[in-house]
């Protein structure tokens, strides 16, 4: 008698482990009519069981309404801005995503010295000429996704948004080159005007 309760749960428990197995079983769900992905079908007239997608539609997230920010261009012509706010947080990024993708060839100040170049190959034009300085900003974001010369289109490997946080990088790469003593804030420029203590 001392062992009945002890009995009763291990019987429950054995009862509740076999129902769930039995009802894990259920030959309606392993066997039930299917096709295999892109297998013949007698039913549909094609003899294809894979469906054509509904036309118009598109996937989740990819809906490219704003050609400025998709395309770098409006109406076919570049845009000249950056059609997304420039914010320090954008220019790490496209620091991230251009030692990435851009410096191999490139180099890290946008000069066109970087390791691909130091081997041999073609070296690109450095960003620090006038036509590139004056050049749109869509310009930039036209190259990366198209490509130019020997340079392929990356459209497929940096989404729109990078490409852009790359541009505002190509900017400042720009700026910092190119800069005077006026660029610089006042605060920062008394730093660099004292003598040294």
């Amino acid at each position: 008698m001392k062992n009945t309760p002890r009995r009763r749960r291990a019987f429950v428990i054995l009862a509740a482990g076999w129902a769930a197995l039995a009802a894990a079983c259920a030959p309606d769900m392993s066997q039930q009519p299917k096709y295999p992905p892109l297998g013949p079908s007698d039913f549909f007239a094609d003899g294809s069981s894979a469906r054509p997608g509904v036309e118009g539609t598109v996937a989740r997230g990819l809906l490219r309404t704003d050609e400025a920010l998709y395309t770098g261009r409006v109406d076919g012509e570049l845009v000249v801005r950056i059609p997304v706010p420039v914010t320090r947080t954008l220019l790490e990024r496209g620091r991230d995503r251009f030692d990435i993708y851009c410096s191999p060839c490139h180099g890290h100040l946008g000069n066109g010295e970087g390791v691909i170049a130091m081997r041999g190959f073609r070296q690109p034009t450095s960003y620090h000429i006038d036509r590139l300085r004056e050049a749109p900003d869509g310009h930039f974001f036209d190259v990366i996704t198209h490509g130019y010369g020997v340079m392929y289109g990356y459209a497929a490997r940096v989404p729109a948004d990078d490409r852009w946080a790359i541009t505002a990088y190509i900017r400042a790469l720009q700026r910092s080159q190119a800069a005077t003593l006026q660029d610089v804030p006042e605060p920062e420029r008394e730093k660099l005007t004292r003598p040294p203590q």
